[in-house]
Protein backbone atom coordinates (compact mmCIF):
# COMPACT_ATOMS: atom_id res chain seq x y z
CA UNK A 1 0.00 0.00 0.00
CA UNK A 2 1.29 3.22 -1.06
CA UNK A 3 0.95 6.37 1.91
CA UNK A 4 1.04 9.28 0.58
CA UNK A 5 0.74 12.65 2.85
CA UNK A 6 1.02 14.91 0.01
CA UNK A 7 -1.64 16.11 -2.32
CA UNK A 8 0.44 16.25 -5.34
CA UNK A 9 1.83 13.05 -4.88
CA UNK A 10 -1.31 11.38 -4.60
CA UNK A 11 -2.63 13.28 -7.79
CA UNK A 12 0.48 12.17 -9.10
CA UNK A 13 -0.11 8.38 -8.18
CA UNK A 14 -3.73 8.33 -9.48
CA UNK A 15 -2.73 9.69 -12.79
CA UNK A 16 -4.03 6.49 -15.55
CA UNK A 17 -4.40 4.88 -12.50
CA UNK A 18 -8.21 3.59 -13.90
CA UNK A 19 -11.67 3.38 -12.43
CA UNK A 20 -10.99 4.95 -8.12
CA UNK A 21 -13.07 4.43 -5.18
CA UNK A 22 -12.39 6.26 -2.24
CA UNK A 23 -13.20 6.27 1.12
CA UNK A 24 -12.54 8.84 3.64
CA UNK A 25 -11.81 7.89 7.21
CA UNK A 26 -10.80 10.21 10.25
CA UNK A 27 -8.51 6.96 11.27
CA UNK A 28 -9.05 4.49 14.70
CA UNK A 29 -10.68 2.05 12.42
CA UNK A 30 -13.50 -0.84 13.35
CA UNK A 31 -14.73 -3.62 11.03
CA UNK A 32 -17.29 -1.61 9.96
CA UNK A 33 -14.90 0.69 7.83
CA UNK A 34 -12.91 -2.52 6.68
CA UNK A 35 -16.17 -3.37 5.70
CA UNK A 36 -16.24 -0.83 2.96
CA UNK A 37 -12.88 -0.97 1.88
CA UNK A 38 -13.61 -4.48 1.22
CA UNK A 39 -17.01 -3.38 -0.58
CA UNK A 40 -15.10 -0.85 -2.51
CA UNK A 41 -12.82 -3.20 -4.35
CA UNK A 42 -15.72 -4.76 -6.25
CA UNK A 43 -16.51 -0.73 -7.94
CA UNK A 44 -13.19 0.06 -8.84
CA UNK A 45 -9.49 -1.05 -10.37
CA UNK A 46 -8.02 1.25 -7.15
CA UNK A 47 -8.79 1.68 -3.58
CA UNK A 48 -8.32 5.46 -2.05
CA UNK A 49 -8.46 5.55 1.86
CA UNK A 50 -7.97 9.01 3.74
CA UNK A 51 -7.05 9.37 6.92
CA UNK A 52 -7.41 12.73 8.23
CA UNK A 53 -9.39 14.25 11.90
CA UNK A 54 -10.54 17.09 10.55
CA UNK A 55 -10.72 19.95 12.94
CA UNK A 56 -13.58 21.68 10.71
CA UNK A 57 -16.59 18.99 11.83
CA UNK A 58 -15.89 19.28 15.79
CA UNK A 59 -17.65 21.71 17.96
CA UNK A 60 -16.58 23.95 20.54
CA UNK A 61 -17.35 21.21 23.39
CA UNK A 62 -15.86 18.53 21.43
CA UNK A 63 -12.66 17.65 22.48
CA UNK A 64 -10.34 17.62 18.53
CA UNK A 65 -7.31 16.62 20.42
CA UNK A 66 -8.06 13.04 22.10
CA UNK A 67 -9.79 12.19 19.19
CA UNK A 68 -7.86 8.93 18.76
CA UNK A 69 -5.04 8.33 16.43
CA UNK A 70 -3.76 4.54 15.98
CA UNK A 71 -1.94 5.17 12.53
CA UNK A 72 0.23 2.45 12.51
CA UNK A 73 -2.71 -0.33 13.58
CA UNK A 74 -5.08 1.59 10.82
CA UNK A 75 -2.48 1.34 8.32
CA UNK A 76 -2.11 -2.31 8.94
CA UNK A 77 -5.67 -3.21 8.33
CA UNK A 78 -5.76 -1.27 5.32
CA UNK A 79 -2.50 -3.60 3.91
CA UNK A 80 -4.83 -6.30 5.00
CA UNK A 81 -7.95 -5.06 3.34
CA UNK A 82 -5.98 -4.50 -0.19
CA UNK A 83 -6.14 -0.74 -0.19
CA UNK A 84 -4.27 0.48 -2.54
CA UNK A 85 -3.36 4.01 -2.10
CA UNK A 86 -3.65 5.80 1.70
CA UNK A 87 -3.98 9.97 1.52
CA UNK A 88 -2.41 10.65 5.31
CA UNK A 89 -2.06 14.82 5.69
CA UNK A 90 -0.98 16.55 7.98
CA UNK A 91 -3.26 19.89 9.23
CA UNK A 92 -0.69 22.11 7.36
CA UNK A 93 -1.00 20.08 3.79
CA UNK A 94 -5.19 20.35 4.03
CA UNK A 95 -5.37 23.69 5.53
CA UNK A 96 -2.60 25.73 4.27
CA UNK A 97 -4.44 28.65 5.23
CA UNK A 98 -7.70 29.43 6.98
CA UNK A 99 -10.59 27.69 5.40
CA UNK A 100 -12.73 30.41 4.86
CA UNK A 101 -14.78 28.98 2.24
CA UNK A 102 -17.15 26.49 2.94
CA UNK A 103 -19.99 24.23 2.08
CA UNK A 104 -23.18 24.81 3.92
CA UNK A 105 -25.67 22.32 3.31
CA UNK A 106 -29.68 22.53 3.33
CA UNK A 107 -30.17 24.09 7.02
CA UNK A 108 -33.17 21.81 6.89
CA UNK A 109 -31.05 19.02 6.64
CA UNK A 110 -28.93 19.87 8.95
CA UNK A 111 -30.26 21.64 12.06
CA UNK A 112 -32.05 18.50 13.18
CA UNK A 113 -31.30 15.43 14.65
CA UNK A 114 -26.95 14.99 14.81
CA UNK A 115 -26.94 18.09 13.41
CA UNK A 116 -29.01 19.89 16.37
CA UNK A 117 -26.89 18.38 19.04
CA UNK A 118 -23.91 19.12 17.07
CA UNK A 119 -24.58 22.85 15.30
CA UNK A 120 -22.08 23.36 12.42
CA UNK A 121 -20.79 19.83 12.60
CA UNK A 122 -22.18 18.98 9.10
CA UNK A 123 -20.76 21.75 7.72
CA UNK A 124 -17.06 20.83 8.23
CA UNK A 125 -18.16 17.14 7.14
CA UNK A 126 -18.97 18.60 3.80
CA UNK A 127 -16.54 21.27 3.28
CA UNK A 128 -13.43 18.46 4.00
CA UNK A 129 -15.40 15.57 2.14
CA UNK A 130 -15.54 18.21 -0.95
CA UNK A 131 -12.07 19.13 -0.83
CA UNK A 132 -10.99 15.65 -0.36
CA UNK A 133 -13.29 14.71 -3.52
CA UNK A 134 -11.19 17.25 -5.37
CA UNK A 135 -7.51 16.09 -4.49
CA UNK A 136 -8.93 12.48 -5.33
CA UNK A 137 -11.47 12.75 -8.14
CA UNK A 138 -12.90 9.66 -7.54
CA UNK A 139 -15.22 7.73 -9.46
CA UNK A 140 -17.39 6.15 -6.87
CA UNK A 141 -17.07 7.04 -2.86
CA UNK A 142 -18.49 5.13 -0.39
CA UNK A 143 -19.83 5.83 3.34
CA UNK A 144 -21.54 3.70 5.60
CA UNK A 145 -25.23 3.59 6.62
CA UNK A 146 -24.61 4.15 10.54
CA UNK A 147 -24.11 7.94 10.05
CA UNK A 148 -27.32 8.22 8.26
CA UNK A 149 -27.58 11.79 8.71
CA UNK A 150 -23.90 12.21 6.87
CA UNK A 151 -24.56 9.89 4.18
CA UNK A 152 -27.40 12.09 3.55
CA UNK A 153 -26.10 15.20 3.13
CA UNK A 154 -22.93 13.86 1.21
CA UNK A 155 -25.38 11.80 -0.96
CA UNK A 156 -27.80 15.51 -1.87
CA UNK A 157 -24.00 17.50 -1.81
CA UNK A 158 -23.04 15.57 -4.90
CA UNK A 159 -26.30 15.45 -6.84
CA UNK A 160 -26.60 18.96 -5.95
CA UNK A 161 -23.28 20.04 -6.64
CA UNK A 162 -23.08 17.54 -10.27
CA UNK A 163 -19.98 15.80 -9.28
CA UNK A 164 -19.24 13.35 -11.42
CA UNK A 165 -19.05 10.70 -8.64
CA UNK A 166 -21.32 7.95 -7.16
CA UNK A 167 -22.18 7.96 -3.82
CA UNK A 168 -22.28 3.94 -2.95
CA UNK A 169 -23.73 3.29 0.79
CA UNK A 170 -22.49 0.42 3.31
CA UNK A 171 -24.55 -1.79 5.61
CA UNK A 172 -24.03 -1.18 9.10
CA UNK A 173 -21.36 -3.73 10.64
CA UNK A 174 -22.77 -5.51 14.18
CA UNK A 175 -21.38 -7.16 16.44
CA UNK A 176 -23.45 -10.52 17.19
CA UNK A 177 -25.53 -8.56 19.83
CA UNK A 178 -26.73 -6.36 17.53
CA UNK A 179 -24.73 -3.36 18.72
CA UNK A 180 -23.69 -1.13 15.61
CA UNK A 181 -19.86 -0.95 15.33
CA UNK A 182 -18.36 2.18 16.46
CA UNK A 183 -15.12 3.60 17.33
CA UNK A 184 -16.65 4.64 20.69
CA UNK A 185 -17.89 1.41 21.57
CA UNK A 186 -14.21 1.38 23.12
CA UNK A 187 -15.33 3.97 25.93
CA UNK A 188 -18.09 1.39 27.38
CA UNK A 189 -17.88 -0.34 30.45
CA UNK A 190 -18.35 -3.77 31.07
CA UNK A 191 -21.51 -3.15 32.16
CA UNK A 192 -22.34 -0.56 29.72
CA UNK A 193 -21.53 -2.80 27.09
CA UNK A 194 -24.22 -5.27 28.02
CA UNK A 195 -26.64 -2.43 28.20
CA UNK A 196 -25.66 -1.06 24.95
CA UNK A 197 -27.74 -3.60 22.18
CA UNK A 198 -30.93 -1.79 23.71
CA UNK A 199 -30.66 0.92 21.23
CA UNK A 200 -30.81 -1.41 18.58
CA UNK A 201 -32.98 -3.32 19.88
CA UNK A 202 -35.84 -0.43 20.07
CA UNK A 203 -35.24 0.74 16.84
CA UNK A 204 -36.12 -3.14 15.51
CA UNK A 205 -39.36 -3.23 17.61
CA UNK A 206 -40.35 0.34 16.26
CA UNK A 207 -39.45 -1.18 12.03
CA UNK A 208 -41.42 -4.45 13.02
CA UNK A 209 -43.85 -2.10 14.51
CA UNK A 210 -44.55 -0.13 11.10
CA UNK A 211 -44.34 -3.06 9.10
CA UNK A 212 -46.89 -4.56 10.87
CA UNK A 213 -48.83 -1.47 9.69
CA UNK A 214 -48.66 0.71 12.63
CA UNK A 215 -48.62 4.45 12.11
CA UNK A 216 -48.55 6.17 15.44
CA UNK A 217 -44.99 6.97 14.86
CA UNK A 218 -45.45 9.88 18.04
CA UNK A 219 -46.39 7.21 20.50
CA UNK A 220 -43.58 4.39 19.07
CA UNK A 221 -40.68 7.26 19.61
CA UNK A 222 -41.97 8.44 22.77
CA UNK A 223 -42.26 4.66 23.98
CA UNK A 224 -38.57 3.87 23.32
CA UNK A 225 -37.41 7.12 24.62
CA UNK A 226 -39.25 6.32 27.87
CA UNK A 227 -37.32 2.81 27.62
CA UNK A 228 -33.72 4.27 27.06
CA UNK A 229 -34.25 7.02 29.75
CA UNK A 230 -35.62 4.24 32.67
CA UNK A 231 -32.80 1.69 31.89
CA UNK A 232 -30.10 5.08 32.27
CA UNK A 233 -29.80 6.21 29.04
CA UNK A 234 -30.07 10.14 28.36
CA UNK A 235 -31.74 10.15 25.41
CA UNK A 236 -31.02 12.81 22.71
CA UNK A 237 -33.76 11.78 20.12
CA UNK A 238 -36.34 8.91 18.59
CA UNK A 239 -36.71 9.76 15.39
CA UNK A 240 -39.23 8.30 12.34
CA UNK A 241 -37.93 10.01 9.06
CA UNK A 242 -38.16 9.76 5.34
CA UNK A 243 -34.93 8.45 4.07
CA UNK A 244 -34.34 11.11 1.38
CA UNK A 245 -34.24 14.60 3.55
CA UNK A 246 -34.47 13.07 7.13
CA UNK A 247 -38.17 15.57 7.81
CA UNK A 248 -41.17 13.94 9.03
CA UNK A 249 -42.81 11.26 7.08
CA UNK A 250 -45.31 12.41 4.07
CA UNK A 251 -47.34 9.41 2.02
CA UNK A 252 -45.48 6.47 1.19
CA UNK A 253 -42.02 7.70 1.58
CA UNK A 254 -39.43 4.99 2.53
CA UNK A 255 -38.55 5.67 6.18
CA UNK A 256 -35.81 4.89 8.60
CA UNK A 257 -35.87 5.18 12.34
CA UNK A 258 -33.02 7.44 13.68
CA UNK A 259 -32.07 6.77 17.83
CA UNK A 260 -29.04 8.51 19.48
CA UNK A 261 -28.25 8.32 23.15
CA UNK A 262 -25.94 8.72 25.73
CA UNK A 263 -24.77 5.84 28.16
CA UNK A 264 -22.93 7.25 30.73
CA UNK A 265 -20.34 9.20 29.40
CA UNK A 266 -20.40 7.60 25.83
CA UNK A 267 -22.81 8.84 23.12
CA UNK A 268 -24.06 6.02 20.75
CA UNK A 269 -25.86 6.75 17.39
CA UNK A 270 -27.46 3.72 15.61
CA UNK A 271 -30.85 3.46 12.77
CA UNK A 272 -32.61 1.08 10.62
CA UNK A 273 -34.20 1.10 7.35
CA UNK A 274 -37.84 0.33 7.63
Amino acid sequence: MQIHPRIADLRAALKGAGRVAFVPTMGNLHDGHIALMRQARTHADVVVASIFVNRLQFGPKEDFDKYPRTFENDCARLRDAGVDMLFAPDEREMYPSPQRYHVEPDQAHVNILEGAVRPGHFGGVATVVLKLFNIVGPDVALFGKKDYQQLMVLTNMVRELALPIEVIPGETIRADDGLALSSRNGYLSVEERAEAPRLSRLLTHIRNRIAAGDRNFLKLETEAVADLAAHGWQPDYIAIRQRCDLQAPVGDAPLVVLGAAKLGSTRLIDNLEI
